[in-house]
């Protein structure tokens, strides 16, 4: 019988390998789904497996309250270098202000490194006559004429999509307005970005380049989006689409498609937002979340409660972090985003030999077609799943509930002949040191996250999640002295699940020079205030009240003379004086947690009030999985490395454990993803269902 209840809600996250879909209840209990990835039509692939859950389970279409999506497509455009044709107008002078970047190389004392290529080539960056000062004084007024110009050149050359980035225009906002208004009566079908709508802030590379992303993105997003709310549709589902932002709240379809640059790690924030949920409900303050999917692995840190949080990002970098010391390996992004570090090794991540003889796992990866050689899809490549699979982790048949048949004899020649051989080692030797060698990358992020923040990782407890993730999680707590490693419920699917307990959230930002001993704290507040009606406005477009609404106002704050600053929190409605001097307090501490000094003797200023605001309405927490799909106990050889060789290794259901102590080996398999306890760790399970590994000695 078909179930018409309303408000079943449904969470699509798609990842390089694999698309994921949870079904969520009224009553919290929750279905999920695993299928391969459709990279030709990526809504193809969501609408199919939508559809397939939701019959598998019988309920109606039309009984779905709302689809909740995180994607990397935004991502992917810029990675590709697929984005829309892009002009760029900006002020008279400032034309290559993409091209001369920072100055900021990832490698300092790299002689060859090629920074990325601008993502608008030179002959569609344009200038108009204007001029704005720093304290936001008309010097030139806009010629009309000029712009008109530079309008006919973009009608001529078909651009797409414009942005528009003037000096100063967060003092001022007039002219930008002004060219936003004429270039969209002359161009109607081309997407316009103006960067005072998107990043009023100080410094015009980040300001620029942000905005040129935004433009960048804008048609391939929107063409997405629309493209996914009409399959939907055909499907019966009403729904409103909600998407995943970069800073771990969601909004609606509509203002994705108008800023898309909040999506670029949309997928990766979801899997936060469910370790720190987690954290909450085990009491637990601090934690490294782990994802390890099929192309790459993400490491975040959320500390005494909660998630970090950082504007100062780049994409398009060979390992995607934020940091204050290591920039100019790709294009910069000025928006609040989750604070995380992420790596090309997963378990689709393709194994190869460099020409020195060392064995090498990614950034390349196998993807969903042909995927890993196992699959036996096509692939001829070994990946990390092909040496797991030799190495016995992995079930030798199928994985995802037999959604993907396995071959283990394709992953063993494909070992074989891309490692082993050249090598001279053994198949499991082999097989091993590509398992080891995907740890060592992983350990990156994580210590992107925590030891080179200035945190001791022996303070945190690891969630880990993802399909290949606790696989890999033991051995790497134990090589980082982690002691807990937590795996949730349905890891294989958890950043799925954390999309299900994302809330509406909106960021805003405005440039606010002054000093602070000559501090105006009234005009701040009423700064801050203004910025609390946008963000009453904006959540009441999205179909949510403000009479629940969890406000964070934020100032970054630098010594003066500083290039950069550090952003300090406050949890009062109004800044006072007390209240500031705290603030500068926080400020002189996590100046010397990031960088090992702190000058209190120096003045200080504020350069820029930022305020949050997170709906605290709606999302039920998913209270229990219905996916009761363990295997029967059975016993597996499982290789452990030199020291411990082959060992007779229990395989068996995450439903087989209770809350009584296992000790490793063992090998826990359920629907959507494998877990490896190795010798010298133990495991149970805790209230939550939860399992929880106890991290000892390999010796």
């Amino acid at each position: 019988m078909t179930k018409q209840a309303g408000q079943y809600r449904v969470a699509a996250d798609i990842g390089g390998t694999f698309t994921d879909v949870v079904l969520l209840a009224p009553s919290g209990n929750y279905w999920t789904k695993k299928v391969s990835s459709t990279p030709q039509d990526y809504g193809e692939g969501i609408a199919a497996a939508i559809i397939q859950i939701l019959t598998d389970n019988s309920v109606s279409n039309s009984a779905v309250d709302e689809i909740v999506h995180g994607t990397t497509v935004a991502t992917n455009t810029v990675l590709e270098s697929k984005g829309a044709k892009t002009g760029l107008i900006t002020t008279k002078g400032f034309r290559d202000v993409l091209e001369m970047r920072r100055l900021r190389v990832p490698s300092l004392y790299s002689l060859l490194y090629d920074p990325p290529k601008p993502l608008v080539k030179r002959r569609w960056r344009m200038e108009v006559n204007e001029r704005i000062s720093a304290d936001g004084e008309v010097l030139v007024p806009l010629d009309e004429s000029s712009l008109g110009l530079v309008i006919d050149r973009f009608q001529e050359e078909d651009v797409q999509a414009i942005a528009v980035s003037l000096l100063h225009s967060y003092r001022y906002q007039q002219h930008e307005r002004r060219v936003g208004d004429l270039i969209r009566q002359a161009i109607p079908d081309a997407f316009v970005t103006l960067s005072v709508d998107v990043l009023p802030e100080i410094r015009e590379y980040e300001r620029t380049s942000t905005t040129v992303i935004n433009a960048y993105l804008g048609p391939t997003v929107k063409h997405y989006i629309d493209s996914l709310v009409s399959r939907a549709q055909c499907a019966g589902i009403d729904a409103p689409i909600r998407i995943m932002q970069s800073n771990g709240g969601i909004m609606s379809a509509r203002t994705a498609a108008e800023t898309p640059v909040q999506m670029l790690e949309s997928g990766p924030a979801a899997g936060v937002v469910a370790a720190h949920e987690l954290g909450m409900r085990l009491g637990i303050g601090n934690i490294i979340s782990f994802d390890m999917g099929g192309t790459t692995a993400k490491a975040a840190l959320i500390e005494n409660g909660e998630v970090s949080f950082t504007t100062e990002y780049e994409v398009g970098s060979g390992i995607s972090l934020s940091s204050q010391l290591i920039k100019g390996g790709g294009h910069a992004v000025k928006v609040p985003v989750i604070d995380l570090a992420e790596v090309g090794a997963g378990g689709g991540s393709i194994v190869w030999v460099d020409p020195g003889g060392a064995l090498k796992v990614g950034p390349q990866s196998a993807g969903a077609s042909p995927g890993p050689a196992s699959y036996a899809a096509g692939g001829r490549d070994a990946t990390v799943t092909d040496a797991n699979v030799v190495l016995g982790y992995i079930n030798p048949r199928q994985l995802a509930g037999g959604e993907v048949s396995l071959q283990p004899e394709l992953a063993c020649s494909s070992v074989r002949e891309i490692a082993a051989d050249p090598l001279g080692m053994s198949l499991h030797d082999a097989a091993y040191g590509i398992h080891t060698v995907a740890n060592v990358t992983m350990i990156r992020a994580i210590r992107a996250v925590s030891t080179s923040r200035g945190r001791d990782p022996r303070d945190f407890a690891m969630v880990v999640f993802g399909g290949s993730g606790p696989i890999h999680a033991a051995n790497m707590a134990r090589e980082m002295s982690i002691s807990t490693v937590i795996v949730p419920p349905a890891p294989g699917v958890f950043s799925a699940v954390g999309l299900l307990e994302a809330r509406p959230e909106h960021h805003f930002v405005q440039t606010f020079i002054t000093p602070v001993s000559n501090i105006d704290l009234e005009a701040i507040n009423e700064a801050l205030n203004v910025m609390v009606k946008r963000a009453s406005i904006s959540l009441a477009e999205d179909g949510y009240g403000v009479d629940q609404v969890r406000w964070t106002r934020q100032l970054d704050i630098r010594y003066i003379g500083q290039a950069h600053e550090l952003t300090v929190r406050t949890h009062a409605s109004f800044i006072d004086s007390l209240g500031m001097e705290k603030m500068v307090e926080s400020f002189h501490s996590d100046h010397d947690r990031t960088y090992g000094h702190q000058a209190p003797e120096e003045p200080v200023e504020v350069v820029n009030l930022r305020l949050s605001a997170r709906s605290t309405v709606g999302n039920v927490m998913p209270l229990r999985s219905l996916d009761d799909r363990s295997s029967d106990e059975a016993v597996r050889d499982a290789y452990f490395g030199p020291l411990q060789g082959i060992l007779s290794t229990p395989v068996v259901g995450r439903g087989s454990l209770t809350s009584d102590s296992r000790d490793g080996p063992i090998i826990i398999e359920e629907y959507d993803a494998t877990t490896v306890v190795p010798p010298g760790c133990t495991v149970e399970i805790d209230a939550e269902n939860n399992m929880v590994i106890k991290v000892g000695s390999d010796e």
